[in-house]
């Protein structure tokens, strides 16, 4: 049910990627226009994030996922009827107040029903809503969105969150807020304060820059895909087919290392990012398609499905592992970052594409990349496996 939760609210968030050109025609906007949703979504689920996950704090965290399942039908009834494409970014906003709420508490939910030493695991099992929102939802609302209108993509996304709603009420447990301790000394106290627990805030930090390094080219994936990679026509959606299920595959894969070796699959996962920007930069620069430089694109693409999608459950559960007093919060500071990166980096790579062109903007994102894992090579402590042992 978790994993449907986040197959739900990943799907509409993602869902004006594939309908961008319905909806620019039935709304009379330009697709540019269409294309701000996304930056919008993002700016608001990541200023929305911490305050929501204060406030709702003390309630049941079955009530709390419940709640944000209610806010998501609401939005997409809101933005199927919208007669204006102001009134569709009304709707999207109400999704997207409660977008970082759920995801932190979706996690910390997973990570609660079962033994600690499968904390990894869990929160894995919740991501592969994600890769199936990549690989399922996206495709078949873009696809509803050309055949019967987007409208009735969106709709569709509301009958089916209702549905996860009815479910997850029926099987999920009851779930009381995490139990609180008071802190044993001050070190305790500032620990729990987020902004003092450096880890974790170090943590977030490479998450923002990871995810803006992934998001500059993500957004123009389809362009990569048609114009560096020289795929076209039926074959792309292949290859984008592939991407996904490469994601959950290495989800799967490195479900059990994550919770073992946690650091380990990290670095292996940054590292096989940056060699598929790079892979993908050259080629760029190179501008042949010959059947090499075809499969050394696709294989490119595959990787960088892999390795992104299987990251961000490992990243959430060490967050988690940072503040054991309160999961819930850390995952909120998490996702907020994670939000950002997806704002900056979509927004850097809409400038470098139109500025610089692909070579450089596939380019700066494996030097983000890389970035991240230098600092992760160096770091201490960041993956430890308890927050009072030291990593080796």
């Amino acid at each position: 049910m978790l994993a449907a939760a986040a197959f739900i609210y990943v799907t509409a968030e993602i869902m004006p990627v594939g309908a961008l050109p319905a909806i620019a025609r039935d709304l009379h906007v330009s697709e540019a226009m269409v294309g701000t949703l996304l930056a919008t979504y993002a700016l608001v689920a990541a200023l929305a994030t911490m305050p929501l996950v204060r406030w709702t704090a003390d309630w049941p965290r079955r009530r709390t996922l419940l709640c944000t399942l209610a806010c998501l039908s609401v939005s997409q009834l809101i933005s199927a009827l919208a007669p204006t494409f102001a009134v569709l970014a009304v709707g999207r906003v109400l999704c997207a107040v409660t977008h970082g709420l759920m995801w932190s508490v979706i996690a910390p939910i997973g990570v609660r029903l079962v033994p600690p030493s499968h904390a990894g695991r869990a929160t894995m099992a919740v991501y592969v809503g994600t890769g199936l929102a990549l690989v399922v939802g996206s495709p078949l609302t873009a696809a509803m969105s050309e055949l019967w209108g987007w409208r009735l993509a969106v709709g569709a996304i509301a009958a089916v969150s209702l549905a996860v709603l009815a479910a997850a009420r029926l099987a999920l447990p009851f779930m009381a807020a995490f139990p609180r301790t008071a802190p044993a000394n001050a070190a305790q106290a500032r620990r729990i304060g987020h902004r003092h627990n450096s880890p974790l805030v170090i943590l977030s930090a490479l998450t923002l820059v990871g995810v803006t390094g992934h998001f500059i080219s993500y957004t123009f994936i389809v362009v990569i895909i048609r114009d560096v990679v020289g795929v076209r026509g039926p074959h792309l959606a292949w290859l984008l087919a592939g991407y996904g299920i490469a994601g959950l595959t290495a989800m799967a894969v490195l479900a059990r290392p994550g919770d073992r070796r946690p650091k380990g699959a990290v670095m292996g996962c940054l590292a096989g990012t940056s060699v598929a920007f790079v892979v993908l930069a050259t080629l760029g620069w190179a501008g042949q398609h010959t059947a090499a430089a075809v499969a050394a694109g696709a294989a490119a693409v595959v990787l960088w499905g892999a390795t992104v999608t299987a990251m961000p459950p490992m990243l959430q559960a060490a967050a988690m592992r940072h503040a054991p007093d309160d999961p819930d919060g850390a995952s909120g500071l998490y996702v907020a970052a994670f939000q950002v990166g997806i704002m900056a980096g979509s927004l850097a790579g809409g400038l470098l594409y139109q500025r610089a062109g692909l070579p450089v903007m596939l380019a700066a994102s494996a030097a983000l990349m890389l970035s991240a894992l230098v600092s992760v090579v160096a770091s201490r402590g960041l993956f430890a496996l308890a927050p009072a042992t030291s990593e080796k």
